[in-house]
């Protein structure tokens, strides 16, 4: 491949591309265990909480996509596998199957762990002068703020 002169430099570049290995490993975890959650789902609040949770693994299999092809522009290989998404993310896997209400707690504090994953990532990529990846990290923070906040709206 042919040297990259994007304007940023390649310490920057590989800061910031570490930092979104992180967030595309906690987005990746955050969407299995939606779509997990979306599949298994029960209870009075079924309907709902199914079609809620579809629309968000739905728009996080899209950001993954974005954030792992933004790390492919910065010159970094983008982890691609269970095992490196496991030792990348901040968010934990749940073996089991939790009642509904437990389900939204978690996804609650997974899309808020994804929040403070694109704040670290924001403040690399504003000392790198990479004003794409800001961009794609300030709206990956407002998609996962709203989120945070509908999933809290819906539990007691």
């Amino acid at each position: 491949m042919s040297k990259i002169d994007i304007g940023i430099g390649e310490k920057d570049r590989e800061k910031v591309a570490a930092g979104l290995k992180h967030l595309l490993a906690d987005s990746y975890t955050l969407y299995l265990q939606t779509h997990n959650f979306h599949w298994n789902v029960t209870g009075p609040l079924f309907r709902e909480l199914h079609l809620m949770f579809e629309e968000q693994y739905t728009e996080l299999a899209e950001a993954v996509d974005d954030i792992a092809e933004r790390i492919r522009t910065l010159g970094v290989y983008a982890p691609g596998t269970y095992q490196a998404f496991v030792q990348l993310s901040s968010i934990k896997e749940v073996a089991e199957i939790p009642p509904a209400e437990e389900m939204v707690k978690i996804l609650t504090r997974g899309h808020e762990q994804v929040v403070k994953t694109c704040r670290d990532v924001l403040k690399a990529a504003q000392q790198g002068e990479d004003e794409s990846t800001v961009a794609l990290v300030s709206d990956r923070m407002r998609v996962h703020e709203k989120t945070a906040w509908m999933l809290r709206a819906t539990s007691r």
